[in-house]
């Protein structure tokens, strides 16, 4: 289907991205929000390197528990009541993190704040995608990911101007998130239902005049033909769907992309970045003014990504974030192993790498490939992968940094990426410019 005769109300479609998109923004936040942290609760609750993993790793645990549970109501209640009741976890769990009185109560505050990100992680990218039309899928599904690079830089520098407040600065760090929980949650209540699943309800008209909105009665009429075979054809899914002849293609390299983002290895970069450049030397000051510095470049590069996926396309660049990815990993190693400080430009360098390529672009492929009638339930099953995969990637980061030096977790990594690299030339298909309809019939093989 053509899409540059349509009238698009830009401006709305834009409004109602980045409104969807402060899951994101939120996601960022408490993702890098420990960061900042570690320092201070390690001399707060007495944190060995296990407990360090394990905190760190609650909140993907959650996010497991998020995904389940947003999978099944995205497809029976529709994406917005989903996304209000992240916002809500979100606000709920920043004030119980800030006011934790133990070891046990912080890391349960983590937990349930990992709810409302697996929820918002899931989401977000599925309902802009079901929004916005295909000729511009791929910058506004990269929204969701500017939001969460915001999140993390805005967290890093509060988490860094906060450094001199005293041993509960920590709280102050983590209780702050209740402010964009709050605006996310009154936004939320301004958007529009999904038009896709909408018409998956019957309720046809609704979702012709929410289309019509963003591009025009033309451009209404014409979705609302295009999608209404597949609509059709839509029956009652659940988990074991994804494991249907016609869709598990798609569903094996939905969570082959999860895994890989994760087991790349770049998260131990933004989670553990005061533990890392202290292995090098670097004073307090400078591990958290380093992180300040991961969120600048990763902001950057995110704006690059945006302006090139409709472009470039998805996989040319995914292959070159893994190729990329891999070199400079043996050179932060090595660099890393001699205690040298260049490490942090390597590392620094790995985050831009990162930031163009396999962080955007994961969640612009996640939110495209799988088909209308398990859409919901399959990006569920993808995003629990990554998840998992994330709660693996810290938990165990500490433990080897400990026992082997930081150094060499980044030769496994290396390795890592290597296999990502062959995985998306020889698995992967290029989704650039296409209907969700187009890539149905692509990715299912029918």
């Amino acid at each position: 289907m053509q899409t540059t005769r349509y009238p698009f109300q830009h401006g709305y479609i834009l409004a109602l991205s980045f409104i969807s998109a402060l899951g994101g923004y939120l996601f960022g936040f408490d993702f890098a929000v420990i960061s900042g942290a570690l320092p201070f609760l390690k001399e707060q609750f007495s944190f060995n390197e296990y407990w360090e993993g394990f905190a760190t790793a609650s909140l993907a645990l959650g996010c497991v528990i998020g995904c389940i549970v947003a999978g099944t109501a995205a497809d029976k209640y529709g994406r917005r009541p989903g996304l209000m009741i992240a916002a809500f976890i979100f606000l709920v769990s920043s004030l119980a993190m800030a006011f934790s009185a133990t070891r046990g109560v912080f890391i349960s505050a983590r937990f349930v704040a990992g709810i409302g990100v697996g929820m918002a992680s899931m989401l977000s990218p599925l309902y802009i995608a079901e929004i916005a039309p295909a000729k511009i899928r791929g910058r506004m599904v990269a929204i969701n990911q500017l939001t969460i690079v915001i999140g993390i830089l805005i967290t890093n520098i509060v988490n860094y101007s906060l450094r001199d407040h005293g041993p509960d600065a920590w709280r102050w760090m983590v209780g702050l998130g209740a402010v964009p929980s709050l605006l996310f949650l009154v936004g939320v209540a301004w958007l529009p239902e999904s038009p896709r699943w909408l018409l998956t309800r019957g309720r046809d008209q609704k979702a012709a005049n929410i289309l019509s909105r963003i591009g025009g009665t033309d451009y209404a009429r014409d979705t609302m033909q295009s999608m209404a075979n597949t609509v059709k054809s839509m029956v009652k899914v659940n988990y074991a769907s994804v494991l249907e002849k016609s869709v598990l293609p798609a569903v094996v390299i939905g969570i082959g992309l999860a895994v890989f983002q994760q087991f790349c290895g770049i998260n131990v970069v933004f989670n553990f970045a005061t533990t890392i450049f202290e292995s090098v030397g670097f004073s307090q000051d400078d591990q958290l003014k380093q992180t300040v510095f991961v969120g600048i470049i990763n902001l950057v590069f995110t704006f690059l990504a945006m302006w090139q996926v409709d472009k470039l396309g998805r996989k040319p660049l995914m292959l070159f974030g893994a190729a990329a990815l891999a070199v400079l990993y043996l050179v932060s190693a090595f660099l890393l192993q001699q205690r040298s400080p260049a490490a942090a430009w390597s590392l620094l360098a790995a985050i831009a790498t990162y930031a163009m390529s396999l962080a955007p672009v994961t969640w612009v492929l996640i939110s495209e490939i799988f088909p209308d009638k398990v859409r919901g339930v399959a990006t569920s099953v993808a995003v629990i992968s990554l998840w998992l995969s994330y709660a693996l990637l810290v938990f165990t980061f500490p433990i080897l940094a400990r026992k082997m030096g930081a150094f060499t977790p980044f030769y496994i990594y290396a390795g890592i990426c290597v296999a990502g690299c062959w995985f998306v030339w020889r698995k992967v298909k290029e989704t650039k410019g296409k209907s969700l309809e187009e890539l149905e019939n692509i990715f299912t093989g029918h």
